[in-house]
């Protein structure tokens, strides 16, 4: 297990959790919330009886004051899934993004046991990949530092064909946060798409690092494609990088308006800042609901 997940980390994680639950104290979904006949966690309503309707549900009660038959319902809430989509393509490896990542994702991970939601982590890039089945209580983060200690970052993001496999081997919908740098030539917005059209509740998380956005390079350099190995040579002048740095941010922000047009809560950080300054941020702006 990677010595990032030691004893004062997993005091950060307990320490998320209590304010998490400050954060959502009062606030339940109502989507996860069903009405049905028979015991539940609290009395709802009433209908009507229908024939065929099972008897034992009668409220016997409301029969004997206004002779009427009427089935009693019940709110059950039901099991929020959740999915933690984490990149592992090469491009991670580069100024520890993965690392900020991975942390990120058990973070998100332990607060979910902890609230008894079903968690699964799904590692995407490069090769198949095996994913973390769902699991739910605060005992199991031990089995997800384990099982993020083992992802190591390679190949190519592919970012489109990996939600697409995802979409297709998940049947159960629930939240599915992307945690990615999101450089992929091929673009994010059909991979997204795809999420919302299949009826999962997309979160986006950005991962940079401010060397990338703005390199300390002068010169005649070979630049080297981390995931493709392609090989180029550039001079880089003043003026290139300050276009470069331009382009970046406009990437970004690019990426922003995307997800803020379709209603996907968006959040971006670079990695020297604090893993639990962003999972907050993440909670107060309630981008990771419960």
């Amino acid at each position: 297990m990677r010595a990032q997940f030691d004893e004062s980390f997993l005091k950060k994680l307990e320490y998320l959790y209590v304010v998490s639950r400050k954060v959502f104290s009062g606030r339940m979904r109502a989507e996860r919330r069903t009405k049905k006949t028979g015991s539940g966690v609290e009395f709802a309503d009433h209908r009507n009886y229908t024939v065929g309707d099972d008897l034992r549900y009668l409220d016997w009660s409301v029969y004997g004051r206004l002779d009427k038959l009427l089935l009693r319902l019940f709110e059950e809430e039901e099991d929020l899934h959740i999915y933690i989509l984490i990149d592992a393509s090469a491009s991670m490896r580069a100024n520890d993004k993965l690392d900020y990542a991975q942390t990120v994702c058990a973070a998100l991970a332990y607060v979910g046991l902890a609230k008894l939601d079903r968690v699964s982590i799904v590692p995407f890039g490069g090769p198949s990949r095996d994913r973390l089945p769902p699991s739910r209580g605060k005992g199991n983060i031990f089995k997800v530092f384990r099982f993020l200690s083992e992802v190591a970052p390679e190949g190519r993001t592919e970012l489109s064909r990996a939600l697409e496999s995802f979409v297709h081997q998940t049947k159960r919908r629930g939240l599915a946060v992307v945690i990615s740098d999101f450089y992929d030539p091929a673009g994010y917005a059909d991979g997204l798409n795809l999420l919302r059209y299949h009826r999962f509740e997309p979160t986006v998380v950005q991962i940079w690092s401010e060397r990338e956005a703005r390199p300390k390079l002068r010169g005649d350099v070979e630049l080297v494609d981390v995931e493709t190995g392609e090989l180029r040579e550039v001079t880089i002048t003043e003026r290139a990088l300050s276009s470069y740095a331009k382009a970046h941010a406009a990437y970004c922000e690019q990426l922003a308006t995307f997800c803020a047009g379709r209603g996907i809560p968006y959040f971006r950080a670079d990695t020297t800042v604090p893993f639990d300054e962003l999972v907050l941020r993440i909670f107060r702006a309630g981008g990771f609901l419960s």
